[in-house]
């Protein structure tokens, strides 16, 4: 038999229920290209969930979708194992059961998914599942038999609580069969009384008619097992007489079916390049609607995320994060269905227990934890980093929480965003934070009074940009539902809604940051040219409206970034680590003697408006490597929360100014310990805390290319840094890590020899450009090479010598 070959695609989810597709369209959102296999030719009919509760609610409305949904009846009134409460809760604009029919969800994820660019294939069904160690493959009997082969990046299984993704990929699916079920149906042609969970001498019933006619029915009879066959029409006559002593043979029935009270869930909702979601993952009676809405939230908190991972902007150990968080949601809601089902479907035996949880559930405490708990309000996902700055330590307590839907007043001018000039105070508009999620990005919104403190937040967020947008908006003076939390100068906001981070220090901001997001701008590139344009408008728009609603600030090029310039307490060290502060960068400020010299470099740095610190190190000596990293790794850790060093720029260096007769074995081993050997020592240690992206730019010499017999060892010692760039550019490549020479010619330092003129005059004759080099014109130099401008160019000679290598 022929195997058809499908091609290739990021993501293959299985199953085109409600859960699969709200996962395409996540999936979507962030720059994936996903297919999606239903065994279905066609959608179903029966609507087996008839309920969106508070926080799907919520997701729906950061998506845009809400006005799509229209206006579903909203029963404030819930319940816990057939005993009514109230669900309404503070700070909640969706409170109670939101009553839309499966069929319809279903159709507006499936049209907003098909919108977004996800392609559905229906009459596929999977037989074979392959992972390996870069990709799995997906095998599947198309329409019309025939195998059909698909590769991808990542599976997830959206396919039920029969998950044949499940099976495949061997995971484990612990937990307890049904012990008794309910019969439900939508019966058309019947007139019954209405019932809300009435419980009857012999069994529980339940009826509702909607507007249509239709009603929808529900029976249980004490001490019946579930059966083993699909439950039929006479089944639920037969059960609704025995319970109720009525009749409904008379009525049409569009659909039947049964569940019961099964709970059982994966042991991993993760393994490998495999991944569940929806009752694919958890299987449980869905009472109250929670099963539907289990799987949703799955989907949104998955979909960011595997999207990142596949589009170049997130760590892998993101999708580790979905199983930590939702198998821990996800444990807790079956815990509470089994309590539900209990007190639910068990006969007289539970009558004491359902009569204390009715004394109990008046109880405000008792009714809000319930409530949270149902409508998925309630969740706060752990391990999310600490904010240093905050007072006592620990994370502020929305930290992990969903960000409650606040209406916020942005800030006119561009000191809005961390830009100069602008009245901070000022209003400009207003915005509904949900509307910033439409895309599916993070969100930094940034609520600092005070000017510094925006700009310093917002320029510790310029290097996430291809995942995070920033806004900066002043608290409404509404009151404290409406306002962002108390003890925060801003809110990092994950794409799902959920905050990562809220607190005061950048470095507590920059260890969220490095957290959820990645600074790989060139990922950014590549992903975002595959973004669907519909739902990725411009962050200065709304996607519905068009209206204004933020930007991120006009940052320079290494904002956010780390850089360590060797010998930078004076000449071209000194200028480079000015110029790549100026242009953002958090800058290490190397120097061997010169404390005061390094010390006015960092001054000036900070004066104008950038950050530096010095760090001492003696690099021709034993151990100087290893003191000039000790240094630098607790600075940075201070000041970033992390090690992360982005730039490294070989500087410092000696030169020997005697005759090749003069020269001893002692001054030519410094020479090299300084100019050659330290260099590659510092690239050794300084690529295991550099990142994929990373720059190294060596400070050669025009000397390689142009004699000069007093100064041949020095020559000699800058030919070997000259090797480190050709060599270690091959080595490196596959990170994304560049490195090269910049030679400089004669240029500008602190020798005597510049303050004679007619000295001056002649070596500025060797130049085409008929002056001598000064420090910033190396500088210049430099900062081009350690930016995005020049991530295709590795391994080469950069001549800065002002032509003076032309000959």
């Amino acid at each position: 038999m022929t195997v058809n070959v499908a091609g290739a695609t990021d993501v293959v989810v299985v199953g085109a229920g409600p859960v699969g597709l709200m996962l395409a369209g996540e999936l979507r959102l962030g720059g994936a290209d996903v297919v999606v296999l239903e065994r279905l030719a066609a959608p179903t009919t029966e609507s087996r969930a008839s309920t969106l509760h508070a926080r799907t609610m919520e997701i729906l409305d950061q998506r845009g979708l809400l006005a799509d949904l229209g206006t579903p009846p909203d029963e404030p009134m819930g319940h816990f194992g057939g005993l009514p409460m109230d669900l309404r809760l503070p700070g909640c604009p969706y409170p109670g059961q939101w009553k839309v029919p499966q069929t319809r969800t279903e159709e507006l994820l499936g049209a907003w998914a098909a919108r977004l660019g996800a392609e559905v294939r229906r009459g596929h069904r999977v037989t074979a599942l392959e992972q390996h160690p870069d990709r799995a493959v997906v095998q599947a009997a198309g329409p019309g038999g025939d195998p059909v082969r698909i590769t991808a990046a990542y599976v997830v299984g959206c396919d039920g609580e029969d998950s044949t993704v499940r099976r495949l990929a061997g995971v484990s699916f612990p937990g307890s069969d049904a012990r008794r079920e309910l019969i439900r149906a939508d019966v058309d042609g019947i007139d019954i009384r209405g019932r809300r969970f009435e419980r009857l001498p012999r069994g529980l019933a339940i009826a509702a008619r909607r507007p249509d006619g239709v009603t929808r029915v529900m029976v249980h009879a004490f001490g019946r097992a579930p059966r083993a066959a699909e439950a039929s029409f006479a089944d639920l006559v037969d059960a609704w007489r025995h319970v109720t002593g009525e009749d409904l043979s008379a009525g049409t029935p569009l659909w039947v079916n049964a569940f019961g009270d099964v709970s059982r869930q994966a042991e991993h909702y993760r393994q490998g390049r495999v991944l569940l979601a929806g009752d694919a993952a958890h299987a449980q009676m869905p009472i109250g609607g929670q099963a539907l809405n289990l799987g949703l939230q799955d989907a949104v908190n998955l979909g960011w995320k595997l999207a990142a991972v596949v589009g170049g902007r997130g760590p892998e150990r993101l999708l580790d994060s979905y199983h930590e968080e939702r198998h821990a949601v996800g444990r807790q809601v079956l815990s509470g269905i089994r309590a539900q089902a209990r007190l639910l479907l068990g006969g007289p035996e539970v009558t004491g227990l359902r009569e204390v949880f009715g004394e109990l559930l008046p109880y405000e405490a008792v009714r809000s934890r319930l409530a949270g708990t149902i409508s998925g309000l309630d969740i706060r996902y752990g391990g999310t980093p600490t904010d240093a700055g905050r007072p006592g330590g620990g994370p502020h307590p929305l930290t992990g929480r969903r960000l409650p839907p606040l209406l916020l007043r942005l800030r006119s001018g561009p000191a809005a965003y961390g830009a100069e000039g602008g009245d901070p105070g000022t209003d400009h508009s207003s915005v509904r934070t949900p509307d910033l999620l439409r895309g599916a990005r993070g969100v930094l919104l940034v609520t600092a009074d005070d000017e510094d403190r925006r700009r310093l937040l917002t320029r510790t967020a310029g290097p996430f940009g291809a995942s995070v947008d920033v806004v900066t908006a002043a608290p409404p003076a509404g009151g404290p539902d409406d306002s962002p939390p108390d003890g925060a100068d801003a809110v990092l906001i994950r794409p799902d809604g959920y905050v990562a981070w809220a607190g005061t220090s950048a470095a507590g901001l920059e260890a969220a940051l490095t957290t959820w997001f990645t600074r790989d701008t060139r990922a950014l590139s590549a992903a975002s040219k595959r973004r669907p344009a519909e739902r990725h408008p411009s962050p200065t728009t709304d996607p519905y409206t068009g209206s204004h609603i933020g930007r991120r600030e006009n940052m320079g090029k290494l904002t956010g970034k780390t850089a360590l310039v060797t010998g930078a307490s004076r000449g071209m060290g000194r200028a480079t680590a000015e110029r790549l502060a100026r242009e953002g960068a958090l800058v290490a400020v190397h120097y061997a003697t010169g404390a005061d010299a390094a010390a006015e470099v960092v001054e000036r740095i900070e004066k104008d408006g950038g950050r530096g610190f010095a760090v001492q190190a003696e690099l021709g000596a034993p151990g100087g490597v290893h003191d000039l990293f000790l240094g630098l790794e607790a600075a940075l850790k201070e000041r970033t929360g992390a090690t992360e060093l982005n730039i490294l720029v070989n500087n410092a260096g000696v030169m020997g100014g005697v005759a090749p007769e003069d020269t001893t074995p002692e001054q030519f081993d410094r020479i090299f310990a300084v100019n050659a050997k330290a260099p590659f020592f510092i690239i050794q240690r300084a690529l295991a805390i550099m990142p994929d992206g990373g720059r190294i730019v060596n400070i050669s010499s025009g000397l390689t290319r142009f004699a000069n017999p007093d100064e041949i060892a020095y020559a000699m010692s800058k030919g070997a840094v000259e090797m480190l760039a050709l060599h270690f550019a091959k080595l490196l490549g596959p990170r994304g890590i560049t490195i090269n020479s910049v030679a400089p010619g004669i240029t500008r330092n602190s020798n005597p020899v510049f303050d004679v003129p007619e000295a001056v005059t002649a070596m500025a004759g060797l130049s085409t450009f008929n002056r001598v080099g000064e420090p910033e014109d190396i500088a210049d130099v430099v900062a081009f090479l350690v930016s995005d401008d020049a991530r295709w160019i590795t391994g080469s000679f950069v001549d800065a010598s002002g032509g003076t290598l032309l000959g």
